[in-house]
This record gives C-alpha cells, sequence and structure tokens, in this order.
C-alpha cells in the first residue's frame, strides 16, 4: 500500500506532501479510524517495554519532533504503534520560520535536508491542542525552543515560557540548543550560556512542580557536529545540573560522501541514513561518559531493526525516527519492533533494556 501512497508523496513538493500526511491523520482522527490504524502497526510484546523517568514505554520506538510540530495529530500518530511521541519544536509565540523552499529529499541517500526553523503555532496553539489528549495512551514529549527574533541574551525566558506553558501536557521536556536553522541557536552550547539555561529552566521546573504540578524530566538535544571535548563539555554540564537525559543527536551540516548533486549544497540540517553511524558513534561515546546516569534517546538515521539495535546496544535507552518513515512509511515501526524481538531472542535478551550500552561497556 504505501509504494503507492509514497510514489504519490514524493511527487509533490515535500513540505506540501508533509502537510497532506498531517490533514490524512487529523482525518482519521476525528473519523475514529485509530482503532484500525492501532490493529494494523502495533506489536504488544513485553520483552520490548521499559520503564525509564517513572514512565512506561511500550516499545523503545518514538517518534522525533519535527514530525508532529503543533501536537495536532497524538492519538493518530500513537495509533502507528510508537512507543511514544516527542512533539515541536514548540516556541512561545507563532512564527513561519524560514523562506521557503526549505525541505528537500536526497532520495539517492535516502537523506533529507530541512532549514525549517522552527515554524509553528506557538505555544498557546500547543497548550489548547494537547489538551485533546489527557488520556494519553503512550509518553508525550514535548520540544521546546526559541523564537528566532528573541536575542540569544533572553533565551532562557523562551525556554520557560514554554515551559510554564505546557508543563501539564508533556510526560517529559526536551531543551533544543542543536537545531542548525535558527541563526546562532547553537551558541547557547557553549558551556557558559548553557549552564546558565539549564538552570534558569530548572528553577523554573521547581517553581511549576512547588505550585503542585507533577515533576516531569527535562532533557536535552545535542548536535552531532561538536568535538569531542565541545560534546564532553555539553554532557557534562547538562548531568552536573541535574537534567534526566539527553537526546542524540539533531541534524548534521556535514555533507560528506552524499551522491545527490541537486541538493547536496543546500543549507539546512542533514537527516537520514548519512547520519546513521555518526550518530550511533555519538551515543557510544555519550554512554560511556555517563553511563547510566541518565537515559540516552538515540535518533538519527534508523530505518531498521539493525539501525535501532546498534543505537541500543552503543547505550540507547529509547530510540527515534522521522526521515527514515518519509522512506518506509507508518510500517517502519512495526517492523522495527518485530526485528527487535528475534534481535534480542539471539542474543539472549529477554528484554529490551538488557542490551541498552552492551556494545560500550567491552
Amino acid at each position: 500500500m504505501y509504494p503507492m501512497m509514497k510514489k504519490y508523496l514524493f511527487s509533490l513538493d515535500p513540505e506540501q506532501a508533509h502537510e497532506r500526511t498531517i490533514s490524512a491523520l487529523s482525518l482519521a482522527q476525528r473519523t475514529g479510524m485509530t482503532r484500525l490504524l492501532r490493529s494494523m502497526y502495533t506489536v504488544k510484546d513485553e520483552r520490548l517495554s521499559s520503564e525509564y523517568w517513572g514512565l512506561q514505554f511500550p516499545n523503545p520506538v518514538g517518534l522525533a519532533a519535527g514530525f508532529d510540530k503543533n501536537a495536532e495529530v497524538y492519538s493518530a500518530l500513537a495509533a502507528l504503534g510508537f512507543g511514544f511521541i516527542e512533539v515541536g519544536t514548540i516556541t512561545p509565540l507563532g512564527q513561519e520560520g524560514n523562506e521557503q523552499p526549505r525541505l528537500f529529499r536526497l532520495v539517492e541517500d535516502e537523506a533529507v535536508i530541512n532549514r525549517m526553523g522552527f515554524n509553528n503555532a506557538g505555544a498557546t496553539q500547543a497548550e489548547a491542542n494537547l489538551q485533546e489528549y489527557a488520556e494519553a495512551q503512550i509518553p508525550i514529549g514535548i520540544n521546546i525552543g526559541k523564537n528566532k527574533l528573541t536575542p540569544n541574551e533572553d533565551a532562557t525566558s523562551d525556554y520557560e515560557k514554554c515551559l510554564e506553558a505546557l508543563y501539564p501536557y508533556g510526560h517529559y521536556f526536551v531543551i533544543n540548543v542543536s537545531s542548525p536553522n535558527t541563526p546562532n541557536l547553537r551558541d547557547l552550547q557553549e558551556v557558559e550560556g548553557l549552564r546558565d539555561l539549564i538552570r534558569g529552566v530548572q528553577g523554573k521546573k521547581e517553581q511549576l512542580e512547588a505550585n503542585g504540578l507533577t515533576p516531569k524530566p527535562i532533557l536535552l538535544k545535542v548536535a552531532p557536529d561538536m568535538s569531542d571535548e565541545q560534546m564532553h563539555d555539553v554532557v557534562q554540564v547538562a548531568v552536573s545540573e541535574g537534567l534526566s537525559g539527553i537526546i542524540a543527536t539533531n541534524t548534521t551540516l556535514s555533507r560528506e560522501n552524499l551522491r545527490n548533486e541537486t541538493h547536496r549544497e543546500e543549507a539546512g540540517g542533514l537527516s537520514g541514513k548519512p547520519l546513521t553511524e555518526r550518530s550511533t558513534t555519538w551515543i557510544k561515546e555519550i554512554f560511556e561518559e555517563v553511563g547510566d546516569k541518565v537515559p540516552i534517546i538515540g535518533v538519527g538515521g534508523i530505518f531498521t531493526g539493525e539501525d535501532a539495535y546498534a543505537k541500543i546496544r552503543a547505550g540507547a535507552s529509547l530510540v527515534q525516527v522521522y526521515t527514515g518513515m518519509i522512506y518506509e512509511g507508518p510500517r517502519i515501526v512495526k517492523a522495527v519492533n518485530k526485528h527487535l524481538i528475534q534481535l534480542l531472542i539471539r542474543d539472549g535478551f529477554t528484554n529490551v533494556s538488557e542490551a541498552v550500552g552492551v556494545d560500550a561497556r567491552r
């Protein structure tokens, strides 16, 4: 079924194809088709289930931020078999993002370049949408960022505003300072600025919890383009300041070994298969750095169960897909989960959590 749909979607401009996909998922929600989707795509197996931050994940395969920017289609996405959904990136005020075109397929490389620029409807609209999901079937992560026009010296306020507006609705939150598509955003990864940002967000979290809200874990999403020393510093700041996890990694600015000649020089972040090994290497290095102190969510170029399993063995407690779903369709979640079960059986693990970091511990 998906090969025919893919042919149609790939005949469209990539952003138009994404908008039509969101519309189709929204229709599925409104018409009650989610039950049918769940029966088609969900893999239920206790060997895939795990618990982190007090949250139950029915399987380790989540959807990365960037797909459901405004938290519009969580129920339909949950019905596709994911173990968790991350929405956003959400900024305090709505913004259009960068000029179009800003999304490009590199079909020969099974990759995508995007320079979307945190296009979203803002925290108020996201809050209204998230209220529809009071009874969430699987964990919802909320990825937050700063508005493009907010200078870096005022960035902490933007993250605090998002956290305050959305705190009742997310199961975990992600500080995004690693997107390459908002000017100077990655400068916030510099140690002292990052420390101040994290302390501001943590202070807001403590204030919200003092007012009676349930404690929520805060994670940091990191870029793959840092040096070993920079990554070491960033991870140490995150852990020392009490963050609950690391997401590795965001998109890359590298264009190494790409075959596509048409779009390879487009500005923006590259995702998909060219990022597979790079992100897995970073996951392993981060795990070697932090061990079991904080869970890692691995993302970057997951297309198969083998890809996901490599990241888990490298140190990822959970994984996320995005570009792989563009190329493989919604069947990717079921295929990855079924393959993971086979790999766990092959290696003698009774639960996926037992495989986390086994390659990094050697």
